[in-house]
């Protein structure tokens, strides 16, 4: 699916998401193809904070007990809630590679950290592409001095460039509001992303930053909260990941009083500014997904409590059954209702509602009759963005996931991605 507006602008949650270049006060990034395993395209990506003391980083990474090596590293190194550089590899995962492994992740963190004059613990590494290959350091080292000489206040569009697997166009979402009174502050972001992509997290690397000051710690809980809010929401074909990374910086350019109490106004603005730059990095990876031609909005609204809500959305989401039947236009809203009736919560089929955008096609546990009604679910599902609301009539909860459909790309791809 490779419809994902370049520089198109975003209403996320009244907020204006901005998908096109972007500079963030105070960093500068860059890319370059060091031939590790791609030729002909950019594959390592650096993002390095002007802030001589370095900046506030937090991180959200893989719940899966396989994570790769430099998921390792960057847990190790953010438990002092510091760093000063991202440096990123596309096309190896150095995932499973055990202790070699964790010594080269370190090795590239020390790569760069002597082209920059830094120690090496000020570096985070992440890693993306084919699981158990071994990274390539020499490639890495090779190509460092033209990556350093590359960094400019605009090149975050090589760096999302650079860390792309199987994306079709690099992802990127920036936002300028205020902070406080008489402060703007900005937050810009790339992700890459597009099989494999299922909560905590997906498949996915993210890199933010803002030049707003925070303090480590109320960084550490919004960007937990803003994931949970985003790439926690989304699935494309119900796998997570070995190298799962979300890294946010931030490097104080903004010159604002720093944010050191998470209660506060400046605090909640500042949350609410990076959820939504989060939310429309993990819609666009969506509309991105391997082989993909539409994008699924599902809200469960009705539910007796959250969880519940959200295991009904995930097993709509995930079902084969519901994605090809998106892919081939076909509204059969039985196979949604059944999905929700096997997710292991307990409801009440007479109370059930369900909606393709306005349009109610069940209603109290029965289907909703005439032709029209058909005609019109058919025109919806042929959209390339879909809507679908299940009313659980239980309670006031609600939950929203976002999925694609299942089509004949995604086998191909995925049944040759090493190849």
């Amino acid at each position: 699916m490779t419809h994902v507006p370049a520089e198109a602008e975003k209403n996320t949650r009244n907020a204006m998401v901005n998908r096109g270049p972007f500079e963030v006060p105070g960093f500068v990034a860059g890319a370059v193809e060091s031939g590790m395993r791609y030729s002909g395209r950019p594959d390592l990506a650096l993002i390095r904070c002007l802030n001589g003391e370095g900046c506030a980083a937090a991180g959200v990474f893989t719940r899966n007990k396989f994570c790769a090596a430099p998921v390792e590293l960057c847990k190790e190194r953010l438990t002092g809630g510091k760093a000063r550089a991202i440096l990123a590899n596309a096309g190896i995962a150095n995932a499973c590679t055990g202790e070699e492994g964790k010594a080269k992740a370190a090795e590239m963190a020390e790569v760069a950290a002597r082209a920059l004059g830094w120690t090496a613990a000020s570096v985070l590494v992440c890693s993306t592409g084919v699981i158990g290959q071994q990274v390539k350091v020499e490639p890495v080292a090779r190509s460092m001095a033209e990556l350093v000489g590359s960094l400019r206040p605009d090149g975050w569009q090589d760096g999302a460039r650079a860390i792309m697997t199987t994306d079709t166009v690099e992802k990127m979402a920036s936002l300028r509001f205020e902070l406080e009174p008489g402060v703007q502050a900005t937050i810009g972001g790339i992700a890459k992303g597009s099989g494999m992509i299922a909560p905590d997290m997906a498949t996915l690397l993210v890199f933010v930053a803002t030049d707003a000051a925070v303090a480590p710690e109320v960084l550490k809980h919004w960007t937990r909260a803003g994931a949970d809010a985003s790439f926690n929401c989304i699935t494309v074909d119900g796998d997570t990941s070995t190298n799962d990374s979300l890294l946010v910086l931030a490097g104080g350019a903004a010159a604002n009083s720093p944010i050191t109490d998470v209660r506060s106004a400046a605090s909640l603005a500042f949350g609410r500014a990076l959820e939504s730059v989060l939310r429309d990095l993990a819609i666009q990876i969506v509309m991105d997904a391997e082989g993909a031609t539409r994008l699924i909005e599902i809200e469960v609204s009705g539910a007796a409590d959250r969880q519940s809500a959200r295991q009904i959305a995930f097993t709509i989401a995930n079902s084969p059954l519901v994605k090809t039947a998106f892919f081939g236009s076909d509204a059969n809203w039985g196979r949604i209702v059944a999905a929700a009736g096997r997710a292991g919560v307990d409801l009440a089929p007479e109370r059930v509602s369900l909606f393709f955008a306005d349009l109610c096609v069940f209603r109290n546990g029965v289907p909703v009759a005439g032709e029209e009604v058909e005609e019109e679910a058919s025109r919806i599902f042929g959209q390339k963005e879909i809507r679908l609301r299940l009313d659980l009539g239980a309670g006031n909860a609600t939950f929203t996931a976002w999925t694609c459909d299942l089509s004949f790309d995604y086998i191909k791809i995925n049944a040759s991605y090493r190849t």
